[in-house]
């Protein structure tokens, strides 16, 4: 049940059978009731003065008591000026509520081809470091977020960027060329992230704010030269490609 289209509706014919003419349904205005007044839609008469040829009160009183004897919707009124302030029933919410209840897809929008293209990346972890809670946590706010702007009529895009390129992975790189011996997850007994994680750890607890400015440029220069691929050498090469995958 829309309860505004079934007040509309009834103003309509309420009209008509008080003052004899049909009015077009743009006539019929309904907002929403102030918060200092009862009600909870309230109808404005004044463009039925000329039609009823009586002042906003009167006109307003007639036509609320015409539409509780005829609409189920309207329960009780009050008037205040040129405003009729309705009070709609409880059965009509029962009703609403039902329809809404009944309706698994209420209120979502179908997605067409002119729907706007929206993109989501959520999750997209430090390959670097494990995935912990705080990562279920991001899945679970960037799925929902898509189901709601599907639910709302766009075209989602779900996106996770393998984030396997930039200083993190250069700093468990360095680390690993200097204090790894070569070591691997299998000889480490450890997961992969959980070693390159160590790694990374380890260098960045010697670039610290209490750490030598001196050590803090030396492993800035060196980071920044293994961003560059041109600059790796074959081993260098062979561990960015590796130690990802780990």
């Amino acid at each position: 049940m829309n309860i505004e289209n079934a007040i509309s509706s009834s103003v309509l014919l309420v009209v008509k059978e008080l003052y004899g003419q049909d009015v077009p349904a743009t006539m019929v205005q309904l907002q929403k009731t102030r918060s200092n007044f009862e009600g909870n839609l309230t109808l404005v008469v004044f463009p039925f003065l000329k039609l009823s040829k009586k002042n906003p009160e009167q006109t307003a009183q007639e036509i609320g008591e015409a539409l509780v004897k005829k609409c189920s919707a309207v329960s009780s009124f009050n008037v205040v000026k040129g405003f009729l302030n309705l009070v709609v029933g409880k059965d009509a919410w029962l009703s609403l509520l039902n329809d809404i209840n009944a309706d698994e897809k209420f209120g979502e929008k179908k997605v067409s081809d002119d729907s706007p293209l929206v993109m989501i990346e959520y999750s997209s972890p430090n390959t670097n470091k494990p995935l912990h809670l705080g990562h279920v946590r991001n899945n679970l706010l960037g799925w929902s977020l898509a189901q709601i702007m599907q639910a709302n009529g766009y075209k989602v895009v779900k996106t996770n960027i393998v984030n396997d390129r930039g200083i993190h992975i250069c700093k468990s790189m360095l680390a690993w060329l200097k204090w790894g011996n070569g070591i691997t997850p299998e000889q480490a007994g450890k997961k992969g992230d959980h070693l390159i994680g160590d790694f990374y750890v380890a260098l960045t607890n010697i670039t610290e704010p209490n750490a030598s400015n001196s050590k803090l440029n030396t492993c800035k220069r060196a980071c920044q030269k293994r961003l560059l691929p041109r600059r790796l050498k074959p081993k260098r090469l062979s561990l960015r490609r590796h130690m990802p995958c780990w």
